[in-house]
């Protein structure tokens, strides 16, 4: 069971991040990876046609032997991963959390600004966690439709990427945030072009290596961890399976076996 491999799950490309500091930490672990790219973006999505996907995506990793979950997806979590908790109690499951408490210990000036899906945004889960962390600090939230599309296409260099990431990144800096939160799995591969707009002293946090952490945590303390050597990443996606395997090695290490996910 400890050789089982482990299974992440995104609305798209985004949880390679996570995928990434996984593999950084735990490289004897075995990973299977579902982008439901056909899906895309879930940010604009009901919570009831998340939680629906989710238990589709969770079902099939079952059937592949996943010993965990790691739902590599903010606005995912916030949706379901209550849900999959109570449908699946043998499972160790981990989701994502948008990274406030880092974020407020952090800030220097006291202003913290998030740049996150609309989903995310809006969800009770993150009000509850601006109530928790968040008292001292003044949160700036910015929604910022589009930015997942265009990763998803590998604009991440792209004019039009730059236009809009600038957009959205200008409020925040004007608003005196010198931390900011990068609230969705995506956004970590555009820090290069962020670290290009935004002032040195200006900290991103993000929590892809804190997710790896929790995985580490749940995994040791059921004796799930596993000694490897690890089998090459595999990977799904409900989209077009040779545009996920022309964007991969952008985004990856190398461009590993990619196969069609229906459900």
């Amino acid at each position: 069971m400890a050789e089982a491999p482990v299974g992440v799950f995104d609305s798209g490309v985004g949880g390679l991040s996570v995928l990434g500091e996984i593999h950084a930490l735990l490289p004897q672990e075995s990973l299977l990876y579902v982008a439901d790219c056909g899906h895309i973006p879930y940010g604009e999505k009901s919570p009831a046609f998340i939680r629906e996907r989710c238990v589709a995506v969770a079902e099939f990793f079952r059937e592949q032997g996943a010993k965990a979950l790691v739902l590599a997806c903010n606005t995912a979590t916030v949706a379901a991963v209550a849900d999959l908790r109570e449908r699946y109690p043998d499972w160790p499951i981990v989701g994502m959390e948008p990274a406030v408490k880092p974020a407020a210990a952090a800030t220097r000036s006291g202003v913290v600004g998030v740049l996150a899906t609309t989903g995310t945004l809006q969800s009770a889960k993150f009000a509850a966690l601006l109530d928790r962390f968040a008292n001292d600090v003044k949160v700036v939230t910015q929604p910022c439709p589009g930015l997942v599309e265009l990763i998803e296409t590998g604009q991440l260099h792209s004019d039009a990427m730059r236009v809009l990431l600038q957009q959205y990144v200008a409020p925040l800096l004007a608003a005196g945030c010198d931390t900011l939160i990068l609230g969705c799995t995506h956004y970590p591969f555009l820090k290069p072009l962020l670290r290009e707009m935004i002032p040195g002293n200006v900290i991103l946090i993000d929590t892809g290596a804190a997710v790896a952490r929790q995985l580490q945590r749940l995994l040791e303390q059921r004796g799930l961890l596993a000694s490897g050597p690890a089998l090459d990443t595999r990977f799904w996606t409900s989209a077009d399976p040779q545009h996920f395997s022309n964007i991969l090695p952008m985004l990856w290490k190398k461009s590993d076996n990619v196969s069609g996910f229906v459900r």
